[in-house]
């Protein structure tokens, strides 16, 4: 007979990407795991038809087949609507069937509050993981400030964080955000930054550096917010600062703008100097910043990244690597002196400070210092994890009361490390 998995149940939520492409969610499901929880992930399906979370012990997935907007209010409402069904579907089946006992959901977008209201009816904690602000990336998009769509956008993601148990909010403005637009009790909204883990990062030679072949970098998504296209311009300045050879832009990463940047590229002439890898995975990411000497942060200016913290600026950091960007709140509170910023985010800033920079060994090696002093000390997930997993032993503190203090030891799969099940009085 199966004896049953003692763990409490959580489930996660994430509708905007299939779980192996959102490191953030991964990163989380591994925290839990590791302190003694049982884990779902709910999400779109991907090109692998996953069941299980990638470097988990054995979080499972349970995904649905992903409805792609082909842009415009209608289609996008339509992409929600389906999102909002498959989620619950999928999030009332883990609490009848497999005994959920909490659950999470990952922005945007900011639909799924009715499933807050009756989890909480049911005496089930809510998580509100607020990845994005959404009224702020439809303006970036071109979207009209105080239009019908805006306010709706404001309203749903009021009720999000209202209807929560509790908010996890990305970084200190975004939680100013939950408190104050949000009108969300400041005790319950806590702050667990994006960025890896120092275990996912091998050891950086903090020695100044005078290579001959430079690598430029830009990580992430390739929306029309980013800016990337800013940064192939960029590089068409730096051509005529200091030639074709000794440098390259290695654009790392996937989205919607990928085929009109490649196009860009072609028509500008820089296929000789801007390499494209697609989507990559820890380690090649890992192989890629460890190699590189600036990381570029080319996001414009505008309300959303004012307050952001990208994710990308993070993995530079962890690698040492000087940042460049536009001046904003939330960059600085990032890279502190680690970065050098441009005002207005010209491609002429850009180049300027891309062509002095590389030049500079001397600077880089200090920047470097300071990068990864930051992550080593305030940014690096470790950190984050220990208030991550520390809301949700508060949240179920009753839930884990009921148990007997026990221990299993679960026969691993094939290709897992052996897992100790214990019970919260263990970790505590």
């Amino acid at each position: 007979m199966k004896q049953k998995d003692p763990r409490l149940h959580v489930v996660i939520a994430v509708a905007n990407l299939p779980v192996e492409r959102d490191r953030r969610v991964i990163r989380e499901v591994k925290a839990l795991e590791a302190a003694g929880y049982r884990v779902t992930v709910i999400c779109p399906r991907g090109k692998q038809k996953l069941t299980r979370v990638p470097g988990t012990n054995d979080a499972r997935i349970r995904s649905y087949k992903m409805y792609e907007s082909s842009g415009g209010a209608v289609s996008f409402a339509v992409e929600f609507a389906w999102s909002f069904l498959c989620i619950g579907w999928h999030l009332m089946a883990a609490v009848l069937r497999d005994k959920a006992v909490a659950a999470q959901v990952c922005n945007p977008p900011d639909v799924f509050w009715p499933l807050a209201i009756l989890m909480r009816a049911i005496g089930r904690p809510w998580v509100f993981d607020h990845h994005d602000l959404s009224p702020e990336v439809y303006q970036a998009r071109g979207g009209r400030p105080g239009s019908a769509l805006d306010k709706v956008l404001l309203r749903f993601e009021k009720w999000s964080q209202r209807t929560a148990s509790a908010v996890v909010s990305t970084n200190e403005s975004y939680r100013e955000l939950a408190i104050s637009r949000g009108g969300c009790d400041p005790a319950r909204v806590v702050v667990v930054r994006n960025g890896p883990a120092a275990s996912e990062v091998k050891p950086v030679d903090s020695a100044p550096d005078d290579v001959d072949d430079h690598t430029i970098v830009y990580l992430g998504v390739l929306g029309a917010q980013d800016g990337v296209d800013n940064a192939i311009l960029a590089v068409e300045r730096l051509v005529e600062l200091r030639g074709r050879l000794g440098w390259r832009l290695v654009v790392a990463g996937d989205g919607e703008c990928l085929e009109s940047l490649r196009a860009l590229t072609t028509e500008r002439k820089l296929d000789d100097v801007v390499e494209f890898t697609g989507w990559l995975g820890v380690e090649e990411i890992d192989r890629l910043l460890r190699t590189a000497s600036v990381g570029l942060q080319p996001d414009p200016r505008s309300a959303h990244a004012e307050v952001s913290t990208m994710a990308k600026t993070v993995e530079y950091l962890a690698r040492g690597l000087p940042v460049v960007g536009v001046d904003m709140r939330e960059t600085r509170r990032s890279a502190g002196d680690a970065g050098v910023y441009v005002e207005h985010g010209t491609p002429e800033e850009f180049a300027a400070v891309l062509h002095r920079l590389l030049d500079d060994p001397v600077a880089r090696a200090s920047m470097r210092n300071v990068a990864l002093a930051r992550f080593r000390n305030t940014l690096a997930w470790e950190h984050q994890a220990a208030t991550y997993v520390r809301l949700w032993d508060d949240l179920l503190s009753t839930r884990r009361a009921r148990y007997k203090t026990t221990s299993i030891v679960r026969q691993p799969g094939p290709g897992e490390q052996p897992l100790e099940v214990r019970q919260a009085e263990h970790r505590q």
